[in-house]
């Protein structure tokens, strides 16, 4: 009878063979984390290498590099936003205020995450097509119907009557841009995050909607 290997005494235990679904899964995990750090740059024999399989392995998984980065998007981006969300932004029977506050405390939850944000930054800065996918979500599923409700709320005229602009849409996008860029000066530049998360994000919505009235009845005179 043939002995197992021994080291230090006792019998090696056979190294656990995995599925290909649980290997996929690994392969993935270990994607998100190795683009976090190192930039859509890095290299996938160096990402094989780093998960402890050969690159023509990898390939068997994920045809191209490209394909490897589509799974990324579906799991750190798609994956996290929550279709509830559009909802509660539309729910007139609540106020706006209440609305976009609690919304954009759920998605700090979502988003303000080391890998998120460092992969985001990553991909606008070397043309992986990430940021425009996504940033075309957040237009569609969020920012025109916040533009749509702020009409409603003012008590100016319907989508209906007049389509909403682009410039309000940029409007409704300062909003989002001063809430992003709170976690890029923790996760990118290093800086301390708040400890009022919460307060801060409270802050800049009641900010927002303060000057909002005067903002948008100005767009609407200029583009009607």
């Amino acid at each position: 009878m043939t002995e197992s290997p021994v080291q230090d005494g006792a019998p090696t235990k056979p190294r656990k063979r995995m599925e290909r679904e649980e290997r996929e899964a690994h392969i993935v995990a270990e994607a998100i984390q190795f683009f976090a750090e190192h930039g859509f740059e890095g290299k996938t024999r160096d990402l094989a290498a780093r998960i402890g399989i050969t690159q023509p392995l990898l390939y068997r998984y994920f045809p191209s590099k490209e394909s490897l980065i589509d799974r990324v998007y579906e799991e750190v981006y798609i994956s996290r936003w929550n279709p509830d969300w559009e909802r509660l932004v539309a729910d007139r029977s609540r106020p706006l205020l209440e609305r976009m506050t609690q919304f954009y405390h759920e998605y700090a939850d979502a988003i303000y995450d080391y890998v998120w944000v460092r992969m985001f930054v990553f991909s606008g800065l070397k043309g992986v097509d990430i940021n425009d996918r996504y940033l075309s979500h957040v237009r569609k599923a969020l920012l025109i119907p916040i533009c749509a409700e702020l009409r409603h709320d003012f008590g100016l005229p319907s989508v209906d009557d007049v389509p909403i602009t682009d410039t309000e849409v940029e409007h409704a996008w300062s909003l989002h841009g001063m809430f992003f860029y709170r976690a890029i000066r923790h996760f990118v530049y290093g800086s301390a995050m708040t400890d009022d998360v919460e307060g801060a994000i409270a802050n800049d919505v009641r900010t927002f909607l303060a000057g909002a009235p005067e903002t948008v009845q100005a767009i609407l005179d200029k583009n009607t």
